[in-house]
């Protein structure tokens, strides 16, 4: 009796066309903005201007991208992913143009704005090209592998960013972007097929959008710049009511909407909440990870910026490699379960480098710490596409990526205004050692946490 051997689906021309536009245009993305760190003396130093104000070139993009996932998601849904991904890498390559020959602090302020929406377009949007062009078995490996691309944007962005900023100069770091985003455009022009939510009118909740848009606003805004305001100030304390009440207004509009913006009902399914919830705090632990490792190597190690980059090629390289393995456990492990081992791995990792001052343990430690982190936002992404119909992916989508990035600015000014308050009396080495070490109890706390609500509230789920 012969034996027939099953191989698995090979990926077609045009699956691969949108794999690769919608990788290259996230990698962009991570790439932007971790880049730029370094580069707020530069920009600085050659604009005339104060460092403080220097860092609105990141306030201002993170403003954007915060308050307008959700409606990129949703648009992509109602109205094709198609177009609004092309809108989206168009602003971003324009904008990138514009940022690198900004005459000004307030024309490269605009620009990114600009470039924000456009990232703000294309995130949600290349989730859901990827659910929608990719059936269900091989879904999670184009997801983990298209994150794991957009993970090596993220850790290297300080080595080029160190790279440029001691070389020719940051504006250099945007003429490096143009290009590959203009690249990713190409390629979504020829490949990327339209999809949407054929259910759904296309009727585009102004209403909510407003008062989404103006909450969140108002919150990364209060957030970003309330270290440098001060918590207590008015302006803070403004920002933080206006957050507040124009988020009620949202929560009012989108139950009694009939066809709202975010559909409640979508928070019923605990699996969702869980994964998003541990995904959130693991993507905070990063951000955090990242910022405390580049201000350790720099102002502790005395490194220079482009050598601290060049520390973190080990961590890039298992950051790239978590999307795929995520998408390998995931065939293997329930959701939750992956996400608590990145957890794990995560927390043990970061108080593993507050203790770790021999290069020989900290470079180790500090890749087995990018494993876990990268693993815990990079899989978010992935699981909570499986728990919900491709046709509303983008809407999920953007719901997660909206509290990924809330929760990571948060856990930035959070981290920011310990600092300040610790560094007077522990010295820089130490403040960094103990917001380290504290970061890791809580991953490894809400990691138990998230499991215990698993075990009571849905025993059989992810």
């Amino acid at each position: 009796m012969g034996s027939t051997a099953v191989s698995a689906p090979r990926r077609t021309t045009k699956q691969t066309g949108v794999f690769l536009a919608a990788s290259l245009a996230l990698f962009c993305i991570q790439l932007d903005f971790f880049a730029l760190n370094l580069a707020i003396p530069g920009i600085s130093d050659e604009l005339d201007t104060t460092v403080s104000a220097a860092q609105w070139t990141l306030s201002a993009y993170m403003l954007a991208v915060g308050c307008l996932f959700i409606v990129g998601g949703r648009l992509g849904d109602l109205l094709g992913r198609r177009p609004v991904l092309l809108a989206g890498t168009g602003l971003f390559a324009a904008a990138s143009v514009g940022c690198a020959l900004a005459p000004s602090l307030g024309v490269l302020v605009v620009a990114r704005i600009v470039q924000g929406a456009g990232a703000a377009l294309i995130f949600p949007v290349s989730v859901s090209v990827i659910t929608n062009a990719f059936p269900g078995e091989t879904r999670a490996r184009a997801l983990g592998a298209m994150f794991g691309i957009a993970n090596v944007g993220t850790a290297l962005g300080p080595f080029v960013g160190g790279g440029f900023t001691d070389g020719p100069g940051w504006r250099w770091i945007f003429w490096l972007l143009a290009p590959l985003s203009a690249l990713s455009l190409l390629i979504a022009l020829r490949y990327v097929p339209d999809s949407r939510d054929e259910s759904a009118p296309r009727q585009i909740d102004l209403p909510g959008c407003l008062a989404v848009v103006t909450s969140l606003a108002a919150l990364t805004l209060a957030v970003e710049r309330g270290s440098a305001w001060g918590w207590d100030h008015a302006r803070t304390l403004a920002l933080f009511g206006v957050a507040v009440v124009a988020g009620g207004l949202f929560v009012l509009r989108e139950r009694t909407c009939p066809h709202p913006l975010v559909d409640f009902r979508l928070f019923r399914n605990i699996r969702f909440d869980l994964v998003t919830v541990m995904g959130s705090v693991a993507n905070m632990g990063y951000a955090v990870t990242v910022f405390l490792a580049t201000l350790q190597l720099q102002q502790v190690r005395g490194l220079s910026a482009i050598l601290s980059g060049t520390v973190f090629l080990a961590p890039a390289v298992m950051v790239a490699c978590s999307g795929p393995i995520g998408a390998w456990l995931s065939g293997r492990m329930r959701a939750t379960s992956v996400m608590a081992l990145a957890g794990l791995i995560a927390g043990t990792g970061m108080i593993g480098l507050s203790w770790a001052w021999s290069w020989w343990f900290y470079l180790p430690v500090f890749t087995w710490c990018a494993l876990g982190l990268g693993l815990g936002w990079t899989f978010a992404s992935v699981a909570t596409q499986q728990v919900v119909s491709p046709a509303r992916a983008g809407e999920a989508s953007g719901v997660v990526l909206t509290a990924l990035v809330t929760l990571g600015a948060i856990g930035l000014a959070a981290v920011a205004a310990a600092i300040t308050s610790l560094t007077p009396e522990t010295g820089p080495e130490h403040a960094y050692d103990l917001i380290l070490r504290v970061g890791g109890t809580v991953i490894l706390t809400s990691t138990a946490l998230s499991l215990l609500a698993r075990h009571k509230l849905s025993p059989r789920g992810l």
